[in-house]
């Protein structure tokens, strides 16, 4: 029987000389690589205001940290005077860095079917410790992104999308990263694109991406001067981390990067098929792609009452399913944000499933895939 996995690695059959090449070049830090993957990106998402980091969390780490400090360490709160807003249907990593950066998060609902943030519940959430907004575009399927932000920009409010699953998402005609104040995509090693590990970091200001580039290496302004040792001699202004990318990753990252339309492609085929097969079955609900955006389909959420069933069913069949994601508000770390009225959170969490839907599934797997769940949905 064929096993079909829910997630799978794509590493280009081509990666293995450039990558020997930069092993053995005697540089493998943050150099040409980096800024040659930085590049394509930049053209790719049609933004000048992009950095590579070495994980996606970094990438949020540091949006919240820029969000939260606005005018460098003179502004530092603590969990008790900061709020941001934000949602619990998405990775712990989504929300860990919010206190890791000395802020609390307060819980927004969500759509029970899409599992996107419910602007409504944000704007009833603010108050004047708000200082942030976290939107996370499940699965790749963009939020309500232009009400979110005019939310904020109406509480002077800055906006933070995880985009985690979103490489290649589009919003009323642009490409995810042209909306908000920050935007994070993930690398990671199981994306659309991965570097081995790592993450992007798009911002709508200079002045934020500028900060942005100190930051990731302790703060130190890395900008080769005459005459200056860059490790002894320039004052750092602001204490930064070692969040930066290294050559090793990003000749991965670029070389994988090359794929990255044929990828979306087949995962944008692979959903749309999926809606067809499963149009006019009460048992299923699919989650509805965004009408004004685009969406990756880095997953395929479909919702069903005997949710756990199918997914013990389908593991017997050789097919991965699994909710990815269950509600993190419960958490201990998050127990004094703790929110007992979140209907749409409640049930997206009790419904939802997600079924291989990335470039390695073919269409005989998809078919078989659809008519299973068919039979085991009640």
């Amino acid at each position: 029987m064929k096993q079909i996995p829910l997630f799978k690695v794509f590493m280009a059959e081509e990666v293995d000389q450039p990558l020997l090449d930069v092993i053995h070049s005697g540089y493998i830090g943050e150099g040409e690589q980096v800024l040659a993957f930085e590049k394509a990106l930049k053209e790719f998402f049609k933004t000048p205001y992009l950095t590579t980091l070495n994980n996606g969390t970094a990438g949020l780490h540091l949006a919240y940290h820029m969000a939260l400090h606005q005018d460098g360490p003179k502004t530092w709160y603590n969990s008790n005077d900061a709020e941001v807003i934000s949602t619990p249907i998405t990775c712990t990593a989504t929300n860990e860095p919010i206190i890791a950066n000395g802020a609390r998060v307060v819980w927004a609902d969500v759509d029970p079917i899409t599992g996107s943030i419910d602007p409504d519940d944000i704007e009833r959430k603010i108050t004047p410790k708000t200082k942030a907004i976290s939107m996370v575009h499940w699965g790749g399927n963009p939020c309500d992104i232009e009400r979110i932000n005019a939310i904020a920009k109406k509480h002077d409010l800055k906006v933070i999308e995880d985009g985690a699953h979103a490489m290649g998402m589009e919003y009323k005609g642009k490409m995810v990263g042209n909306w908000s104040d920050y935007t994070m995509i993930s690398l990671q090693a199981i994306k659309h694109i991965t570097s081995v590990d790592g993450g992007i970091l798009m911002m709508k200001s200079e002045k934020d991406y500028e900060r942005a580039k100190l930051l990731r290496w302790y703060g130190i302004d890395r900008t080769i001067r005459e005459g200056i040792d860059l490790r002894c001699e320039l004052d750092v202004p602001e204490s930064g981390y070692k969040f930066h990318m290294n050559d090793v990753c990003a000749v991965v990252g670029l070389t994988n990067f090359k794929h990255v339309n044929e990828i979306l492609k087949k995962h944008r085929e692979n959903a749309a098929y999926y809606y067809e097969a499963f149009k006019g079955h009460d048992n299923i609900v699919c989650c509805p792609e965004n009408p004004d955006g685009k969406s990756a389909f880095w997953l395929f959420t479909i919702h069903m009452n005997n949710r756990d069933e199918v997914m013990q069913k389908m593991k017997e069949e050789g097919i991965m399913t699994s909710k990815v994601h269950a509600r993190n508000d419960t958490h201990s770390m998050f127990a004094d944000s703790f929110d007992p009225n979140l209907p749409g959170v409640e049930q997206f969490n009790r419904t939802h499933l997600c079924i291989p839907v990335g470039w390695w599934v073919t269409e005989e797997d998809r078919e078989r895939i659809a008519k299973l769940v068919i039979k085991y949905a009640k």
